[in-house]
Order: structure tokens, then C-alpha cells, then sequence
């Protein structure tokens, strides 16, 4: 008997919905495939459960970004070091040089003036002329052809080549050009006035919609000073002139150039869009100007001086002369004058020959002027006196030559006065023959005097371009120099030299080196005379007074070679000469140099004048002749400049004659 199950027994729980759809799950019968779940509902796996749609880590992605910001951050860090830290110092500086310009602000350049304060040379207001060629680039300028159409305008107004500024303007890489050198504000006013028009002009055209071209905007100027020298070609020797720079280049203005120049000065400032920035400062570096020079030159007997050789100069139809002016006390140069001469305010218009100062740079042969030296030294070594009888035959044989005088003459029966006062050659060769027991001791006693008087030396000027002189020594002698060089030819020196030799014997035999600064005058003010020159003496006092009245028969004397440079009222001293002149083109002798030198008062000696022609063609070729007139005349005019009183008593004359012919 099948047993029976017990009843189970239920076990209280959740309630069970009525159906399977409550229930979740469907019955067997009403299952279908799965399909899209419906809007709003999550979509059911194959299993019948639902599938969560769940957002990816958002780590990963972070630190991706931030790797790439912290990479972005270390590369600005090691730039900012770089910059700040490693490059400061050279970004600084090209900061600097962006942003800051500066420019020389030119020192004033001192005067030269005479020993009045009279200037002889100045500086005025000018402009230098420049440019920016970027603003000639066709597209700053608005014009294709901007650098030609600017040239065109600017080269009459400027004087210079219309090609070269072309040039000049067209360099697009330059922000800088200097187109003309010291103008005077004239044509910076014609510059000014034509970039007005074209401005205007400009302006205009854009409003009318065309381009608003203007080629001449990027003309500037910048302000300097030009040389200037009041009295044109006086002086021009001695002064010299300057560059296109601004720098001394002949003459007093080149030796002195430093002390002239002075020390340039600088501004520097912040600018920014080519505008000066007024708020970010200056720095200034003011300049210093040079100091003046004050010279020993007189302009007055200067401008006498240099009248007189220029019209003997053209009257000889000579190749150049010069005269010399020299105080005879102080060594001071009171006047160098030549002829041909050139002004320094227009080079371009000057001969390049007449350039420079011809009185120290010429060399030449200064014939019988050079007699004195040989005196001094027969009087000085008591080998003759004033008085001793010397016979001068009309032909004189010594070595390999025979030797006349200038003109044809009997046997002249002459006082060592006499010989000088005649200006005889043989008679000076006579004379200097008894300065030693042979001719080659005679010749270097005379060679020691030479070389006293400053023969062979520089003068102590310290001249650009000055000649010391030429002057073998003794051993050296050719057979025919050690006969015509006691007469002056054989040795060769230069004008100033020439004026020394005088007046070292009107400063009895002292000679003191020729000076042509006084002093100088600085920025401050004050005057600070010149060094005092050299002194040595050359002869003694008594040989120095015994050639003076020598000289003075040369001049008072009938018989001398001077009389036509006798001053009413003043006793003269003087010497003439007349010298084979050395060609320096075709080599060999060519010509005459005619010379005359002397001082006065001769018994009160106060100024000593020096004259040479070199080649005069027309007219006589004799110093006394030539040159006589125009010591007559600059002597003349120096002694009243310098208020010199008149000789108080006559002239004591020697014999130059002795026996029969007295």
C-alpha cells in the first residue's frame, strides 16, 4: 500500500506575483527572441539580465595631460633660464642697441689766431647731410625710382656727383648714409624747403587716393662745424687746412690737431618707433672743446709780407718766392709769406704744387747770403779782420776749377769788408783758406759754423713736411765743394733756416730757435704761454757787432750790392744773393734763386727780413735786384707796425777798398 507523502509545508516568504510577467520571468510558452529593448529601458543579454553601460577611468587621460602641461612647463622654465639667467647679458645688449641710439655730439674746434687775438682760422655752425636708405625702398617711399629722383635733386644743392649719391641712397640693408660733410646752414635751409614742398606735395596726393610718395623723407641732418679762415689765402702756408673729416691735414692745423680737435662728446637716448622716448632718460657725455692757438704771426706785416713776393712773383714770372719775418730778439716769427699760395676755404680750386708751406719744405742753394757764415767763422777763429787786404784777382784756379766773380773785374785790391760788401767768391775763398794750415782743416772749421748757424738741422719748428737742409760733412767734400761751398753753393737749407743765420747776428751771435706759437688758450680760459725756445751761441758779441757794420756797407755803401734796399732813416744790414738754382724736374742746374736778407735798425737790431725768388724769368735775376725792393718794402712796414724808432746816429763805415783803389 503505496505510502503517502506528507503535506509540505509551506515556508512563509516574499509573496510570488500571479503571473510570470510579474515574476520577471516569462513562461515557457511566451518566450521570444531577443529584440531592441525598449526607449527608456536598459537593454537584456542573452541570459535575459540586463547590461550596465559604464563611463572608461578618467586617470589614464589625466595623466596624459598632465605629462604634456608638466613637458610644456619644463620647456618654458628652461627657455625663461635661458633667456633670463644663461642669454641675459646678450639679449640685454641687443635690447640695449634696439632701443637706444646714440650719436658723437663734435667738439668745437679752437682758433688760430695772430698775436693780437685776430683770428686766422675758426669753426662755424654747419650740417652733415644724411640719409636712411631703407626710406628710399620702394616700398617705404612709394617711388621705384626713389634714389635717383632724390639724387637728381640733392647733388646741385650738395655739389657733388648725382652717381655717387645713388649709390649711397641705395642700400636698403643701411639705416645710415652721410651724403655730404660740413654744409653751411644755407643749403641745410635749401634741403629743409624742398622736403617741405615734397611733403606737402605728398600729403595731398594720398588724400586724392594716389600713393603719397615722397622721396626726399628720408634726408636728415646732423649738426657739426665747418672750418673757416677769415682772411682766405693770408697765412695758408702756416695754418694749413682740414678733411672732409674734420681733421687737421697740413700744416699748424695738422701739428696741433690734437690740442685743436678737443674731445668729442656723446648722447645717448631711448627711442622707440624712430621717436625719442622723453620719459626714459639721457645720457650725456658733454664735449670738450679744443684749446685756440695763439701764433707769433702779425697779421698786418703777414699781409705785407705776402702782397709784396706775390707781385714780384708775377712780375719775375717766377716759379715761387717766400718771405720771412723774424722779431731778432725772441726768435718769434712775425710773418711767413709765399707765393704761389691757395685758400683753405676752397681746396678744390687750389694747385696741388702750391699746397703746404713752401718757405720750410723747399730745400735749395742760398748762395752769397751764406757768405756771412763764412766771415763769421774767418773773424770768430781771428784768421782776418774787417780790414785785412785781400787781393781778388778776375779768375781764381783751385782743384779742378776755375772760379770768377759775377761779373768781369780787374785785380781788386779789397778789405776783408770789402769782399763781403762786393759779394766776391773768390775773395771768400781767399778768406776761408786761412781758417787752417790745410784745405781739409779749413773745411771742417767752416763745416763746426755751419753746423751752429743750423745748417743741416732742423729749424726746431717741428713743421709737418719741414727740411732740414743739406750739408755733407767735411771728408765728404768733392774737390769743387770744399771751394764753393764758403760762397754758398754745395749746400742747400731752407727760407727759415736762411732768416736764422741773420739773426743769430743781430742777436749778438746767440741764436735762439724760430718759434710760431705764443701759447695756448683752454677751454678754461687761461693762457698758457709756449715753452721758451733754445738758445746757443754761435760767435761771440764782438764778431756778432764786427759782420753787422759789415753788412751794412753791403747796403749804405755805393760800391755794395744792396743799395737799393736802404730805408730813409733806419741803418740796414744786409746780404744779397744770387744762385745757381738745382732744377728739381730736369736735374742739374737750372736758373736763379735771387735773395736778400738783412736786419734793422742795424745799430739796435729789432727785425730781421728774408726774401727768395726761385727761376725769375723776366727781369733781372740778382737778389739785389729782385729781392732788395721787397726787403725795403716788408722792412718798411714791420718796423712802423712795430712803432721802432729811427737810427740816432749814422753809420760807421769801413773801407772796402785799400791802397790805390780806396
Amino acid at each position: 500500500m503505496p505510502s503517502k507523502e506528507p503535506p509540505r509545508r509551506r515556508v512563509p516568504g516574499p509573496a510570488r506575483p500571479r503571473n510570470a510577467a510579474a515574476s520577471g520571468r516569462p513562461r515557457p510558452q511566451q518566450r521570444r527572441r531577443p529584440s531592441a529593448a525598449p526607449r527608456g529601458r536598459a537593454p537584456r543579454g542573452r541570459s535575459g539580465r540586463t547590461r550596465t553601460l559604464r563611463l572608461g577611468s578618467p586617470r589614464p587621460r589625466l595623466r596624459l595631460v598632465s605629462l604634456g602641461l608638466t613637458l610644456v612647463m619644463i620647456a618654458f622654465v628652461v627657455r625663461l633660464l635661458q633667456v633670463q639667467a644663461v642669454d641675459a647679458p646678450a639679449y640685454a645688449a641687443k635690447a640695449e642697441t634696439n632701443r637706444y641710439l646714440s650719436y658723437t655730439v663734435a667738439a668745437e674746434r679752437g682758433e688760430i689766431t695772430d698775436r693780437s687775438g685776430i683770428a686766422l682760422a675758426t669753426s662755424v655752425d654747419a650740417y652733415d647731410i644724411t640719409a636712411d636708405p631703407k626710406m628710399f625702398t620702394p616700398a617705404d617711399s612709394k617711388a621705384p625710382d626713389a634714389p635717383q629722383q632724390a639724387a637728381a635733386l640733392l647733388a646741385p644743392i650738395l655739389g657733388v656727383d648725382a652717381e655717387g649719391l645713388v649709390k649711397k641712397l641705395s642700400q636698403p640693408k643701411s639705416r645710415y648714409a652721410v651724403l655730404a660733410r660740413r654744409q653751411t646752414p644755407q643749403v641745410w635751409k635749401q634741403i629743409k624747403d624742398l622736403k617741405s614742398v615734397f611733403a606737402e606735395k605728398a600729403a595731398k596726393d594720398k588724400l586724392a587716393g594716389g600713393t603719397g610718395a615722397n622721396v626726399l623723407a628720408g634726408v636728415f641732418q646732423e649738426a657739426t662745424t665747418k672750418r673757416v679762415y677769415p682772411n682766405g689765402t693770408l697765412a695758408a702756408g702756416i695754418l694749413g687746412y682740414v678733411n672732409a673729416e674734420g681733421k687737421g691735414a697740413g700744416g699748424l692745423e695738422s701739428q696741433l690737431d690734437k690740442q685743436l680737435a678737443g674731445e668729442d662728446g656723446t648722447i645717448k637716448y631711448a627711442q622707440s618707433g624712430g621717436r625719442r622716448v622723453p620719459t626714459a632718460g639721457t645720457k650725456e657725455v658733454p664735449a670738450v672743446a679744443g684749446s685756440d692757438i695763439e701764433l707769433t704771426i702779425d697779421r698786418d706785416i703777414q699781409w705785407a709780407a705776402q702782397k709784396a713776393i706775390s707781385e714780384q712773383v708775377a712780375k719775375s714770372k717766377a716759379d715761387r718766392g717766400y718771405v720771412i719775418v723774424q722779431n731778432t730778439r725772441t726768435g718769434e716769427v712775425l710773418a711767413m709769406a709765399n707765393a704761389p699760395g691757395f685758400d683753405p676755404n676752397d681746396l678744390s680750386q687750389a694747385d696741388a704744387a702750391s699746397l703746404g708751406n713752401a718757405a720750410l719744405q723747399d730745400v735749395y742753394e742760398p748762395g752769397s747770403t751764406s757768405k756771412v757764415m763764412s766771415m763769421a767763422a774767418v773773424l770768430e777763429e781771428g784768421a782776418a779782420t774787417a780790414g785785412t787786404h785781400v787781393t781778388v784777382p778776375n779768375r781764381l784756379h783751385r782743384g779742378d776749377r776755375l772760379f770768377k766773380d759775377d761779373i768781369d773785374h780787374p785785380t781788386w785790391q779789397l778789405t776783408l769788408n770789402g769782399v763781403l760788401a762786393k759779394s766776391s767768391n773768390i775773395g771768400t775763398i781767399m778768406a776761408t783758406g786761412q781758417l787752417g794750415k790745410t784745405q781739409p782743416q779749413a773745411n771742417k772749421v767752416l763745416y763746426s759754423y755751419l753746423r751752429k748757424f743750423g745748417i743741416g738741422s732742423p729749424t726746431g719748428l717741428d713743421y709737418p713736411g719741414e727740411t732740414p737742409g743739406l750739408l755733407a760733412k767735411p771728408q765728404d767734400w768733392s774737390t769743387s765743394q770744399q771751394y764753393t761751398i764758403p760762397f754758398g753753393q754745395g749746400l742747400s737749407l731752407n727760407a727759415m733756416q736762411a732768416a736764422s743765420i741773420y739773426s743769430t747776428v743781430a742777436n749778438g751771435g746767440v741764436r735762439i730757435e724760430p718759434t710760431l706759437v705764443r701759447g695756448t688758450r683752454g677751454p678754461d680760459g687761461r693762457f698758457n704761454p709756449a715753452e721758451a725756445p733754445e738758445q746757443r751761441r754761435v760767435v761771440s758779441e764782438k764778431t756778432a757787432k764786427t759782420l753787422a757794420t759789415m753788412l751794412e756797407s753791403v747796403v749804405s755803401d755805393q760800391e755794395g750790392t744792396g743799395t737799393k734796399a736802404q730805408i730813409p732813416g733806419y741803418r740796414v744790414a744786409g746780404k744779397t744773393g744770387t744762385a745757381n738754382r738745382v732744377d728739381p724736374v730736369r736735374g742739374g742746374y737750372h736758373g736763379y734763386t735771387a735773395s736778400f736778407a738783412g736786419f734793422a735798425p742795424a745799430d739796435d737790431p729789432q727785425v730781421t727780413v728774408y726774401c727768395a725768388i726761385q727761376n725769375p724769368t723776366k727781369g733781372s735775376h740778382f737778389g739785389g735786384q729782385t729781392c732788395g725792393p721787397i726787403y725795403k718794402q716788408v722792412m718798411e712796414f714791420a718796423l712802423k707796425t712795430l712803432q721802432t724808432p729811427p737810427s740816432g746816429r749814422p753809420p760807421a763805415k769801413l773801407p772796402v777798398f785799400f791802397g790805390t783803389g780806396e
